[in-house]
């Protein structure tokens, strides 16, 4: 039997193999690109909202978004300028996460959260817009509402918690209410975060589940769930009569949080033509010594219990 030969430059067969591994790898992950990219075609509008995102990308491209925040937060201190943001939606939609993911990097002097209770048994005697009115920006503000006014085209007419009649004048109003607010030169943007039935059935499998999240569901979500289909027709109405050209509905597709998040923030960036001017890098003063000053004894201070 004839014995196979043996190379002359064993280095060389090396890199041969070195090389051909490199270029399948190539070839692989180029197959791999046009078969995503076909399968991304394929793929519904809904299939597109929930394929994930790379976690490093997701963090990345949120740490420059909310850099950008802070560039428009500058930008809206100087000039004195006031602005409203709705957040509204399906329960377990994201709304929260978004808000938190906004403000998190900003002055809470200049963005403020407002999440307002049911009404007192006082505000309910009030004009209805009343306590909204309460919660906007002066100069120099950005308001960012959790659940708004918005509550009794959804919750309060779908549980019954507001009259017809105060509905019906409630959807007259509001195009109106909101005008005034535009022409008294408040930047308002309402955003609507749109959820699909099997999304919204997983995260609330996963608060169940989940001791921590057990707060974030209330009766309140639990009854809505059992009335999914009336809400759904009251948000139709809402939209047919307050998405106005002047104060438009943005709908969001939150089947995926991270693409939710990073997309409201974007779109709310576009919004506004901020500019910004870098300021001169801050210097610390020098630090004030004593050579007579002496720290009190620990024993005369309470320490927190260094547990970890």
């Amino acid at each position: 039997m004839a014995k196979a030969k043996k190379s002359k430059n064993p280095e060389k067969d090396t890199n041969r193999k070195t090389v051909s591994k490199a270029e399948g790898k190539k070839k692989a992950g180029k197959a791999n690109g046009r078969a995503n990219g076909r399968m991304a075609q394929g793929m519904t509008e809904a299939e597109k909202a929930v394929r994930k995102i790379n976690k490093r990308d997701y963090e990345s491209e949120l740490k420059r978004l909310q850099l950008e925040l802070v560039k428009l937060q500058e930008y809206i201190k100087a000039e004195g300028l006031r602005m409203v943001v709705v957040f509204e939606g399906r329960d377990a939609a994201g709304k929260g996460g978004t808000i938190k993911r906004i403000s998190e990097a900003l002055n809470p002097r200049v963005c403020r959260i407002a999440a307002l209770p049911a009404p007192s048994d006082r505000e309910r005697t009030q004009w209805y817009f009343q306590r909204y009115v309460a919660e906007l920006p002066s100069a120099g503000e950005m308001v960012l509402v959790d659940r708004s006014w918005y509550n009794r085209a959804g919750v309060e007419r779908v549980m019954g918690f507001c009259t017809e009649e105060e509905y019906q004048e409630f959807l007259r109003a509001t195009p109106l209410f909101e005008e005034m607010l535009l022409r008294s030169n408040i930047k308002l943007i309402k955003y609507w975060f749109s959820v699909s039935d099997d999304e919204q059935e997983r995260r609330f499998q996963d608060r169940l589940s989940d001791p921590s999240k057990h707060w974030k569901l209330c009766p309140m979500d639990l009854e809505s769930r059992k009335r999914w289909v009336d809400f759904s027709r009251a948000k139709d109405v809402m939209f047919a009569r307050t998405d106005t050209p002047l104060s438009p509905w943005w709908v969001v597709e939150a089947d995926n949080k991270k693409r939710a998040r990073l997309n409201t923030i974007s779109h709310l960036l576009s919004s506004i033509p901020y500019e910004y001017e870098p300021k001169p890098p801050l210097k610390l003063p020098a630090r004030q010594t004593s050579s007579d000053y002496v720290r009190p004894p620990r024993e005369t201070q309470r320490f927190v219990p260094e547990v970890y």
